[in-house]
């Protein structure tokens, strides 16, 4: 399992990418190869703003459906228009091509109560 160091990660298995005042949320490489292939992602929440650890859109695999949690409170910039024509990009690339969505970080203090590379090395470990 990869899990990168610059990035902020929740309990649910998202990652954040911080860029000043905006962000790239995903899924990260433990949650891609717990969900199996995935063949559809639906984020119909563009331009609205979702409260931290509010649903902000779903991830369809083969075997099952799962909501995608925001990791901070953030209004949604920008959906990763690549992965509806190439959703498997997330279980290719979970850190990089497979980014979902681009938000407008809301409250930066947020920040600080997500996990770290290592915090979420150890819970997912167990």
């Amino acid at each position: 399992m990869k899990v990168i160091e610059n990035l902020k990660y929740t309990k649910d298995h998202e990652w954040l990418r911080v860029e000043g005042n905006e962000g790239y949320v995903g899924v990260t490489d433990f949650a891609q190869s717990e969900l199996g292939d995935i063949v559809f992602i639906e984020v119909e929440t563009v331009g609205e703003t979702i409260t931290k650890e509010d649903t902000f859109g779903t991830i369809e695999a083969v075997k099952t459906v799962s909501d995608m949690f925001m990791p901070v409170t953030g209004e949604v910039l920008e959906f990763n228009a690549a992965l509806e024509s190439n959703p498997e990009l997330i279980n290719k690339d979970p850190y990089g091509d497979g980014w979902i969505v681009k938000i407008k970080i809301s409250n930066p203090e947020e920040i600080n109560e997500l996990l770290s590379s290592a915090k979420y090395e150890e819970l997912t470990k167990h």
